[in-house]
């Protein structure tokens, strides 16, 4: 166990917390998950493909953006592993990545939002 030496001793026990405290990497890591998170765009589309699987072009019209523009926030999703793709012939389909992350983000993002998640039956 390291120990810390703390300046003042507050009655706590900050040595145990520190103890458990990820990495600098962990931290790395998460903070640009939620770099991904802050652009709205980018969120409304996360938040769409946590309900359905759909194609550039849907994504543009449902998102009133061209499609380039589309792309680049989805290959910047992609690229963060939020969201996988596949290809089907010649149109490729977004969806959430599966993962805990995505699983949790996706309950986070429906309870800020304070919508039901449409593909949830009632």
């Amino acid at each position: 166990m390291k120990h810390y030496n703390m300046p003042h001793d507050h009655g706590q026990n900050i040595d145990t917390v520190l103890e458990r405290m990820p990495c600098m990497d962990s931290f790395t890591s998460v903070a640009a998950l939620f770099k991904q998170m802050s652009d709205s765009t980018r969120l409304r589309i996360l938040w769409l493909l946590c309900h359905c699987e759909e194609c550039v072009s849907n994504i543009s019209a449902a998102m009133q953006m061209s499609d380039p523009a589309v792309s680049h926030h989805l290959s910047v999703l992609k690229k963060s592993g939020l969201i996988t793709s596949r290809r089907d012939g010649k149109e490729v389909y977004y969806k959430i990545a599966d993962n805990e992350q995505t699983k949790l983000l996706h309950e986070v993002m429906d309870r800020l939002f304070e919508v039901e998640c449409p593909c949830t039956e009632s």
